[in-house]
């Protein structure tokens, strides 16, 4: 019985783990320069693409528990924080291996290239609901200032799929399609939200 629940319920930490297991990937291809012409740019295009993977996987959570009654609400922090994981880790490259802790650069970088505005803007509001993805900061907060303060994923999403779609300087398809799905479904949050008020 146990064996059973092992496998249809594993635990949080082995989703996370299995949730970053793409960096350990990118580590290993940048290690052996297996990153093509550009190693620096796949690398972190790479990073902050999955990052936004994790983000929409975590966003649809609530959608398969209404509509295919599948609960998987207990993973969408371990999901959550896998995904500020791969932010964190794009945000590094480019300061690190990118600007070389240039901090002039990058200060130059933020008032004059939008995509990267839009970028750390995202970033900032990430930051707050990573730190405080955890129980104590629930009782710390209160329940109900917790729950507002996590709402911030909303605009954080979006502002990171535009932060793709701008960097990419053309209209491309693929960062197109993951800023639709990104306002897809915070609009389909939103009006569950809104009836769920009225009710």
């Amino acid at each position: 019985m146990a064996q059973s629940k092992l496998l249809t319920a594993p635990p949080k930490w082995v989703i996370y783990c299995v949730a970053i297991s793409p960096a350990a990937y990118y580590l290993e291809r940048a290690i052996t320069n297996n990153l093509g012409p550009d190693p620096l740019a796949t690398l972190e295009n790479a990073l902050g693409e999955w990052a936004l993977i994790l983000l929409i996987i975590g966003l649809m959570i609530t959608p398969i528990m209404r509509f295919a009654r599948i609960n998987l609400i207990k993973y969408r922090r371990p999901i959550g924080l896998a995904a500020f994981t791969f932010v964190l880790l794009h945000l590094t490259v480019y300061v690190v291996l990118d600007r070389q802790l240039n901090l002039w650069e990058i200060w130059i970088d933020i008032l004059k290239r939008p995509y990267i505005t839009i970028g750390v803007a995202a970033f900032l509001m990430l930051l707050p609901m990573a730190i405080t993805s955890n129980n104590r900061s629930i009782r710390k907060l209160g329940a109900e200032s917790w729950r507002k303060l996590h709402k911030l994923v909303y605009p954080a999403v979006i502002l990171g799929a535009a932060h793709y779609v701008l960097l990419e300087k053309t209209w491309q398809l693929e960062p197109i399609l993951y800023l639709t799905a990104m306002i897809g479904l915070v609009a389909i949050r939103q009006v569950w939200a809104r009836r769920k008020r009225k009710t």
